[in-house]
């Protein structure tokens, strides 16, 4: 690792955020470096090397958003400044990790909610 994958690993592991991240996951013929399974969330620690490599990347994050799974980018000098960056970035994640979760969770249809409570009714009207 990198580090600034060190950097932001030591705020991933051991579920810091509420989610259980791992480090180096192959996907496909890719290699993430970090992933979230239960959010299908990558996130990626983007070097100055990857100014080079951006088509590369582009079909890259393609692959994988066919596969259901979102890429966030992070530019690895914004690991290096300040902590209120880091913490913006925390905060997005976790914020993503949440959404893309309760998306992925189904909900019950509200007319088997509405039948059940009209069918209980009429039960009583017999």
């Amino acid at each position: 690792m990198s580090e600034s994958e060190r950097r932001l690993w030591t705020y991933l592991r051991r579920d810091r955020l509420g989610f259980r991240f791992r480090r180096q996951v192959r996907v496909d013929c890719y290699i993430l470096d970090f992933y979230c399974a239960k959010a299908k969330l990558c996130v990626e620690v983007d070097g100055e090397q990857h100014s080079r490599t951006v088509a590369y990347d582009r079909r890259r994050d393609e692959v994988l958003r066919k596969l259901g799974i979102e890429t966030i980018r992070i530019p690895s000098l914004d690991l290096f400044t300040d902590a209120a960056r880091v913490n913006a970035w925390l905060a997005k994640l976790e914020m993503r990790c949440l959404e893309r979760v309760s998306i992925s969770t189904p909900q019950p249809p509200s007319s088997l909610t509405n039948q059940s409570e009209e069918g209980g009714s009429e039960r009583s009207g017999q």
